[in-house]
Order: structure tokens, then sequence, then C-alpha cells
């Protein structure tokens, strides 16, 4: 099974409200991942993220679940910047878990 979110839907052209990466966490992208879904994030439309932003969304699920959320969170139609900030906080939770 496969979990489409069409971020712009949910919080406009850019992504900056870290409450609302909370609500998208929680309630779409945590029991997705528990479920054990390839979780597709489709960033159409969206031109920019903070990287708080990104923190808020996908940090949790990768503590959380590991190479799980490593495998099966899929982000779509992210531009380059956005992808970017995608890299940093995967790099952040990889220190940040082979330190623990």
């Amino acid at each position: 099974m496969k979990k489409v979110i069409k971020m712009r839907e949910l919080i406009g052209d850019f992504a900056e409200n870290k409450d609302k990466a909370k609500k998208i966490r929680i309630e779409q992208i945590m029991p997705a991942l528990s479920r054990e879904e390839e979780v597709s994030l489709d960033f159409n439309g969206v031109d920019g993220a903070t990287q708080s932003f990104i923190h808020a969304l996908i940090s949790q699920p990768i503590r959380e679940f590991g190479n799980l959320a490593f495998d099966n969170l899929v982000y779509k139609n992210a531009n380059d910047d956005i992808r970017e900030i995608i890299s940093i906080v995967y790099r952040y939770m990889q220190e940040s878990l082979d330190r623990a």
C-alpha cells in the first residue's frame, strides 16, 4: 500500500509552519509507517521549505522507524532547495542514530 500526501494542499507554496509539519507527521506519516506502507510526500507546487519544517516533518519517523523510514519515505516533485534540506536533515539524523 502507498500513502500519497499532497503537501501543497496542506501547507501552501512554502513549507515553514512547524505545527502543520507536526500534524502531518502525527496524523499521516507515523500511522502509515507503522503499517509499513510507503509514504510519498508530493511537493508539487511547493517553492521552498525551512529546515525546521522538514526536521519537524521527518526526524521523529526516522528516529522511531530507522531503516524502514529511510526506505519508505519518498519525496516527489521536490525542487533542488527542498531536496538539499531533506538531505541535511537525513545526514543529521543518521549521525545522531550512529551515536546512539
